[in-house]
């Protein structure tokens, strides 16, 4: 082969090379690096410059696979993303941590599951007054009727605990399964107070074949009003509201066994419960498992709830919602002659104040004999922006056992409001008919001048527990129920840095207006009060994915 000839075949290939690259045909480029040219060999560089050009039309190609690949992952993130807790289909299984929730989907979308961790670090300090001796200070907690000398507790009131404790430890995983069913199974180590070995506080499968209506069987907290709805995730406050804890705990609240059938819709919400017990704690073995009744509680719990106003940035919601108890739990089943006594059946009603580090529960109506109790409630929120107000009310009816008895009824109510000072909105969730907490839309970051969401929030509530509780200085009745009234006001500050972690300050100042409600039980002067006011102030941090 001549120097010439191989020169003009380099160039040859280069061009053909450079021109498949370009999408240029191969044989224009050859002609232009020589049109003169007629060598014999022709037909082998004709050849070559086909296989060049197969060549490039196949890395075009791959290439072009490999865009498409990356376009059709980068739509499966956003849509799961835009999904939040229910990822997309995909061409195989993904896994996926949409808006920070861990999940996994399968090709088709019909099976998910999505993981989820909760932990709540709670702190407080309580200013009281100091603890005097038992002869003089008369301050004292536990039950009003049914009681004995062994559960009525004569100290802790007066010394109510500093320190902290885990109000909320969870961990668990919801989803999907065949396209229709949901699943959700949770596990809650923590407690007022102290922590548990384990409790199973949610358990469930549901079907949504029927949508928009559902029917759901388990373990689980039937809907009854918007405190009671709202995720404790994004509470405005560290607890809920004094009244709103006893409604949902009578025949709702969580870790309740119920059958439910809801449906919702963009601008309502319908639901309908049958309940029974409350699931215990597990292995335990001590005092604070659930103990074993003869007869489980049988209750009904209902709700209604629409958004009649609205617009684009402001909302009206009304709601009702009420629980029947039409059997309670029976406690001693059949005495020595066979008949269930009349106190097997006993409704008790008490609360902790809204700060849970110290368990000491502060008003309490003790047991109750009953034959059914219920409660009726109303609930009202107003949204405008990053402004919310909210209120409920409660009314509760014990129809007593003892027909020589009166049937004693108690009432509550709170007002909350709540201010986003970054501009935020409280996300109003359809599917629960209550607020959840505001996007971040500057997540902390020193680097990009973000701070994160800040809300201030303010809430006052009123519980009264006592039925005909009398004069200071006098007995009971033989219908008296001296419950204790419990007046709290809250203060607010909550710090949102991200959409995984948040801290609440809270400020209290709690009063509580109770008569001794048995002198010789409570070692205290007849109708003596055993009610307090003090204050306090408790932080959380939160970290929930």
């Amino acid at each position: 082969m001549t120097p010439i000839f191989s020169l003009r075949r380099k160039a040859l290939l280069a061009s053909a090379a450079v021109a498949a690259t370009l999408g240029l045909p191969a044989i224009a480029a050859a002609q232009a690096a020589d049109p003169a040219s007629a060598d014999p060999r022709e037909a082998r560089i004709e050849q070559l410059e086909a296989e060049v050009q197969s060549l490039a039309s196949e890395v075009k190609d791959l290439k072009r696979e490999q865009v498409e690949a990356r376009q059709a992952t980068t739509a499966r993130t956003r849509v799961v993303a835009d999904a939040g807790s229910a990822p997309a289909p995909a061409s195989d299984a993904v896994a996926t941590i949409a808006q920070g929730h861990p999940a996994i989907a399968s090709d088709d979308g019909r099976f998910t599951a999505n993981f989820h961790g909760i932990l709540q670090f709670d702190a407080a300090a309580y200013d009281q007054a100091s603890a005097g001796p038992i002869a003089s200070d008369f301050r004292r907690s536990g039950p009003a009727l049914g009681a004995s000398a062994s559960n009525v507790d004569l100290t802790h009131a007066r010394d109510l605990k500093d320190g902290d404790d885990f109000r909320r430890a969870r961990i668990g995983v919801d989803g999907r399964a065949f396209g229709d069913w949901d699943y959700k199974l949770i596990f809650d180590f923590a407690g007022s107070g102290v922590e548990n070995t384990g409790q199973l506080y949610e358990g469930w499968v549901q079907y949504s074949g029927f949508r928009p209506l559902a029917i759901r069987i388990g373990a689980f907290a039937p809907s009854i009003g918007l405190d009671d709805q709202a995720s404790t995730n994004s509470m405005p406050f560290l607890e809920r509201s004094a009244v709103e804890d006893v409604a949902r705990g009578l025949a709702a609240g969580d870790t309740r066994t119920a059958v439910a059938l809801f449906g919702s819709g963009k601008h309502w919400l319908a639901s309908a419960a049958v309940t029974g017990r409350v699931v215990g704690v597990l292995n335990t073995g001590t005092a604070t498992a659930v103990p074993q009744t003869y007869g489980d509680q049988l209750g009904f719990v209902g709700r209604v709830a629409a958004t009649p106003l609205w617009g684009d940035d402001w909302l009206v919601h009304v709601g009702l919602h009420g629980s029947y108890v039409a059997r309670p739990a029976d406690a001693t089943g059949p005495g020595t002659s066979g008949v269930t006594p009349i106190n097997a059946y006993v409704i008790a009603l008490s609360n902790t104040p809204e700060l849970r580090v110290d368990g000491t529960k502060l008003i309490n109506t003790g047991n109750i004999d009953a034959r059914h109790a219920s409660s009726e409630g109303a609930e009202f929120a107003a949204q405008k922006g990053p402004f919310l107000l909210q209120s409920e009310y409660e009314y509760f009816d014990v129809a007593r056992d003892d027909p020589g008895l009166a049937s004693p009824h108690f009432d509550g109510w709170y007002v909350s409001g709540a201010w986003v000072l970054t501009g935020e909105r409280r996300r109003y969730n359809t599917a629960t008919a209550a607020f959840d907490g505001p996007p971040v839309n500057h997540p902390f970051d020193l680097a990009k001048g973000g701070w994160g969401a800040w809300e201030l929030a303010v809430r006052y509530s009123d519980l009264d527990l006592n039925y005909r509780p009398g004069q200071a200085g006098t007995a009971p009745s033989s219908s008296t129920i001296r419950g204790g009234d419990e007046t709290n006001f809250t203060a607010g500050l909550n710090w949102y840095p991200n959409s995984f972690v948040r801290f609440v300050l809270d400020y209290q100042h709690v009063r509580v207006d109770r008569l001794s409600p048995n002198a010789a039980l409570y070692q205290t002067p007849t109708g003596a009060q055993i009610g307090q006011s003090y204050n306090a102030i408790g932080l959380r941090s939160q970290f929930a994915f």
